[in-house]
């Protein structure tokens, strides 16, 4: 049975900066093709990504993801009986989320002597509602569903989940209604295996097409009180930085995506709109998106130079193995014109060496340097390129896989 897999390949260069930095501030990199890169985490771009769905989606869509799973429910748990204490409120939340997860939810230990002590030195300190032991990711429709169930055991919660009934209520509650970015990325749940999520998109960590070593930036600031005989900075410190061509890529399967969402917020609904809404979310998303480590001291706005979306029904693929060999500045030309031309020819060579070809190719471009990639498919602006991959995915997927 064939699948419908959408590989996307994008080239993006960005200028002086710090997108992606690792403990020390430094910003990451990875030795391919036997030279340092400049390179940018797969979780870098998820999270920019998950951050562009807010501007893309509806809320009821998506996901949270914290440790704060009870008071978010809590607050659900109250709008439904407006009359309920926030103490009452979080301790059912903490059950129905600890019998449909298997996680143990614990009051966080007060971090600090202000935090431990009442104001005025003679009441308690004010209670503090229940957290995970990890960050949770739980979607809208979940967390509306065990506040429902919540104010149904309300009288005696303990007594209401010892019956399996409502316990195994509490595990499809949390194992169903997926959100968008629960479905797309997936969810570790480390003390129930069981209601764990396979992702249904896989994302690289983006690599320069080309050598690149760091540098630094020495900076000073100067107080703006200084008195004019006074010399000196007020203070002095360093970033360190670097620019590059990027060669990002990403994989979604389409039929996982369908089964993580499943009927999506309308249990009546037709299942391929969820699914196109998911499949054109992510692919504005993760085109558009960009991560925003040091953006105020660099301001790193700059679009990918060009997109290549292929449709596929075989498997996933990569074609990075263009920059192996890493481009090196000609007379005239930066990467992005070379690492064009590398792109194009690696996607011709593999597709015909390997059987390979796409069902359909979209390709977005700018610029004269990214000329050669508009032989490689259907030329399209990113507005068209969303529109008609949802278009191909909904004519293909009709929710009967």
């Amino acid at each position: 049975m064939s699948r419908t897999i959408i590989d996307i390949h994008i080239l993006q260069t960005v200028p002086p900066s710090n997108l992606n930095r690792d403990d020390l501030g430094t910003p990451k990199t990875a030795v391919y093709g036997g030279v340092p890169r400049s390179r940018v985490s797969s979780q870098a771009w998820k999270r920019a990504t998950r951050t562009a769905f807010k501007g893309l989606l509806d809320p009821a869509e998506l996901g949270v993801r914290t440790k704060k799973v009870a008071e978010l429910i809590g607050e659900r748990i109250r709008e439904l009986e407006e009359e309920m204490t926030a103490e009452e409120s979080w301790e059912l939340a903490k059950a129905v989320v600890e019998a449909g997860t298997g996680s143990k939810l614990l009051v966080p230990e007060r971090k600090s002597k202000k935090d431990k002590e009442p104001a005025d030195g003679t009441e308690e300190a004010a209670p503090q509602p229940p957290e995970s032991k990890y960050l949770m990711f739980l979607s809208a429709q979940q967390r509306r569903g065990l506040a429902e169930l919540a104010v149904e055991g309300r009288g005696d919660i303990t007594a209401f989940l010892r019956v399996k009934e409502n316990k195994d209520r509490a595990r499809q509650i949390a194992d169903t209604r997926h959100s968008v970015d629960i479905a797309l990325f997936g969810r570790m749940v480390a003390d129930g295996a069981d209601i764990n999520v396979d992702a249904a998109a896989q994302v690289a960590h983006a690599l320069s097409v080309h050598k690149v070593e760091n540098e630094w930036d020495y900076y000073t600031a100067v107080d703006d009180e200084n008195a004019e005989e006074e010399t000196g900075a007020g203070m002095i410190g360093a970033v360190e930085f670097n620019s590059a061509t990027l060669y990002r890529y990403a994989a979604l399967d389409v039929d996982r995506l369908a089964d993580n969402l499943g009927q999506g917020l309308d249990e009546k609904a037709d299942r391929v709109a969820p699914v196109r809404r998911a499949v054109e979310a992510f692919i504005r998303g993760f085109v558009s998106s960009l991560p925003t480590g040091k953006i105020n001291a660099f301001a790193h706005h700059t679009p990918p130079d060009a997109v290549v979306v292929k449709l596929r029904e075989t498997r996933p693929v990569s074609f990075v193995g263009a920059f192996e060999e890493p481009t090196m500045d000609e007379s005239g030309s930066g990467h992005v014109r070379q690492a064009s031309e590398r792109l194009a020819e690696q996607i011709a060579d593999v597709e015909e060496a390997f059987g390979e070809e796409a069902v359909a190719t979209w390709v977005v471009r700018a610029g004269r340097n990214t000329a050669k990639l508009a032989e490689v498919g259907t030329p399209v602006t990113l507005d068209e390129l969303v529109e008609d991959v949802g278009t191909a995915v909904a004519q293909r997927w009709d929710g009967t896989r």
